[in-house]
């Protein structure tokens, strides 16, 4: 059986579901995200310490990566076990976000190459998934999180075509966190919880954002080589 994964359309945006594309067409069809000096040959072994992120955009882009596998696996159990009283419409758009997940997962780990990490192991024992409550919250802190932390990580890549991605996919979390807040609180959407009085969304260090993930992971990484800046 060939494996379904998504790819983003040039001309569109959109992602599109194909089925086992070459690496050199997946690329292509990603925008140009991976130039000559994109696939650097590194070594992410698990230690005591965890599992190593890498350094420079290298590094970045892991991290990214590893929220993102967070991210599609919270979703793929939500949809694979709707909660209790879930509508039509909401049982569509969470299935739009998960997708969004996906595609943004499997996006960066064809672009890493060689210098993905591992697959990652999620704990969601503290989720009750039949519960709608528990599952939107849950949904909430992972989205404002994920916007939290590309707006913290943009000031730590250098190449301007990483920072362009990073630009669209967290705008792309902005939308999934403002459905989600409006799930659980109509119109509360761009509330000051979520937006400054200087109509800012908040930033996050990767420290701050891998101590909340960890809650939720097995897997322990190690940003210890990441950009400090």
């Amino acid at each position: 059986m060939k494996k379904e994964i998504l790819t983003e359309d040039q001309d569109t945006g959109y992602f599109n579901s194909v089925a086992n594309p070459s690496r050199r067409k997946f690329f292509q069809m990603s925008g140009g995200l991976v130039g000559a000096g994109m696939l650097f040959a590194a070594c992410h072994k698990s230690s005591d310490s965890g599992i190593n992120l890498g350094s420079g955009d290298t590094g970045v882009l892991n991290y990214a990566y590893a929220l993102e596998q967070l991210e599609a696996a919270f979703y793929t159990h939500v949809i694979s076990s709707p909660y209790t009283g879930m509508s039509a419409d909401e049982l569509a758009l969470l299935t739009d976000i998960r997708d969004h997940e996906i595609a943004h997962r499997e996006f960066f780990k064809a672009a890493l190459g060689s210098s993905t990490i591992p697959a990652l192991t999620v704990n969601f024992s503290s989720i009750t998934f039949s519960d709608r409550n528990s599952v939107l919250t849950t949904a909430q802190a992972f989205e404002d999180l994920g916007v939290s932390a590309y707006n913290g990580a943009g000031r730590l890549i250098t190449d301007p075509t990483y920072l362009g991605v990073a630009g669209k996919i967290v705008s792309v979390e902005a939308r999934h966190a403002g459905y989600i807040r409006d799930l659980l609180s109509f119109n509360s959407f761009a509330s000051s919880s979520a937006v400054s009085a200087s109509g800012l969304d908040a930033e996050a260090t990767p420290a701050a954002v891998l101590a909340t993930a960890s809650k939720y992971l097995s897997s322990k990484l190690n940003a210890s080589n990441l950009p400090n800046r």
